[in-house]
């Protein structure tokens, strides 16, 4: 019984101690690792070769162009919004849908069931257009008409009348006088140049409304007259037809809100109003059709936002699309902040001149190329700098000289290294150039 007892004792002190030894062996062979990775230790070229093969991988030294680019943030739409100034009078009747387009000649809107009719133009509508009717007999200076009656009431006209009437047979003959001596004065002495003038013959409409809205009816088909700075009467027939065509009465006349202008053909951002209110305010808001890019760009750093400029735009599902800066705005803007003006963090004066943007629009020469897509946000990558036909590698080639600077280590073997001059570092690579440095060359990076 003992000497079995005895016997099993030593065994599982064996297998106790086991797990103690291995541990201690990984610690020793990561003790002599740790060594060899700092060089320590008398085992010098030859222990490095024992110890196998260094690891790294080989990359060619390119020829070609080095752009560094840099990154903002903006937003896919199609620009600022704005509202229609409607000058018509009454109740909407009809409304568009947001996202419609609109073009020349389309129906911006109804009021009282008249369209209002979306026109291009940068002049606004300010005065009805028509030929002017002929306006009442000038009055003289005593009062009297040209026509040589006088307005007054009528019962004090018809009572005159009749006074006059009581009296006509006593002062005929004198009056047959007076007239004789009026005639011949009359023709001996001219005119005074108080005389009263006769304002039956109006005045031509003329002005730049008056071009922009022909060149307008011109342009919708409607000819027979000469688009010019007059309204004619050639320019009201045509207008009658014009308005025969949407259903109005042909008046032959433009009132102040048959008509709004636009640059060109709008999409409707949204309606302000509902059918059946008062077509007052700005019912109508409408953008470009066009999509484009917003950007609030730092306006520390503008000197690449020039007008022309050629950007790439990453789209919000990946795909990239060229375009180019539009517009640059000329008014900085310092962002809203927590406690602005409330002495939290910041100065009395607000914001850090560093932290102000500015907008800045791009454009897109190809909507096509946009896809479907009417609105999200959008990376927009400009050139900051580029360096044409020169040699690059990647930064992780480059190995730091003791004596300072850098170098890369051809792959051959030999364990030397050419010393390079760095230029632009873009991508993740560098320019280099240096003797011993040729497009083509292998070099190692370490790993």
């Amino acid at each position: 019984m003992d000497d079995t007892q005895d016997t099993a004792g030593p065994r599982r002190r064996s297998r106790a101690r086991t797990p103690a030894l291995v541990g201690a062996g990984i610690v020793l062979v990561a003790g002599v690792g740790t060594a060899g990775a700092l060089g320590l230790g008398g085992g010098g070229t030859d222990d490095a070769g024992r110890a196998g093969p260094r690891t790294s991988r080989t990359v060619r030294v390119e020829q070609g162009a080095l752009t560094e680019q840099r990154e903002i943030d903006g937003t896919l739409g199609h620009g600022a919004e704005v509202p229609f100034r409607i000058r018509a009078e009454g109740t909407v009747t009809w409304l568009p849908e947001a996202g419609a387009k609109v073009g020349r000649g389309g129906t911006v809107l109804r009021v009282d069931d008249r369209p209002v009719t979306l026109l291009y133009g940068s002049l606004p509508m300010y005065r009805e257009l028509a030929v002017p009717q002929p306006g009442p007999p000038a009055t003289g200076t005593d009062g009297s008409t040209s026509g040589g009656t006088e307005k007054g009431d009528p019962q004090s006209s018809s009572e005159d009348q009749s006074s006059a009437g009581s009296q006509s047979s006593a002062e005929s003959q004198s009056s047959s006088e007076s007239k004789s001596s009026a005639e011949s004065q009359s023709s001996s002495t001219p005119q005074s140049d108080s005389a009263p003038q006769s304002s039956s013959t109006p005045r031509t409409l003329r002005g730049m409304d008056v071009r922009q809205f022909e060149t307008n009816l011109s342009a919708l088909g409607y000819t027979g007259f000469t688009v010019d700075d007059e309204f004619t009467g050639l320019t009201a027939e045509a207008v009658g037809r014009w308005q025969r065509d949407l259903g109005l009465p042909q008046t032959g006349r433009v009132a102040l809100g048959d008509v709004v202008y636009a640059p060109g053909p709008v999409r409707i951002a949204s309606t302000g109003t509902r059918i059946g209110a008062d077509a007052t305010g700005d019912p109508v808001i409408y953008t470009s059709t066009s999509r484009m890019v917003t950007m609030a760009a730092p306006a520390a750093d503008l000197a690449w936002a020039e007008r022309g400029t050629d950007v790439t735009v990453e789209l919000p599902d990946g795909r990239t699309v060229e375009g180019e800066v539009a517009q640059v705005g000329k008014d900085a803007t310092a962002p809203d902040a927590p406690g602005s003006g409330q002495g939290e963090g910041q100065d009395a004066g607000g914001p850090a001149a560093g932290s102000a943007t500015v907008s800045v629009v791009v454009a897109f020469d190809d909507q096509k190329a946009v896809g479907r897509l009417e609105s999200g946000p959008v990376t927009v990558r400009y050139v900051l700098r580029q360096h044409k036909d020169v040699l690059t590698a990647p930064v992780a080639a480059l190995i730091a000289l003791a004596e300072g600077g850098y170098a890369l280590e051809p792959a051959g073997g030999t364990g030397s290294f050419v010393p390079v001059e760095t230029g632009l570092f873009a991508d993740g690579l560098v320019e280099v150039s240096g003797s011993g440095i040729r497009p083509g060359t292998k070099v190692r990076i370490p790993e």
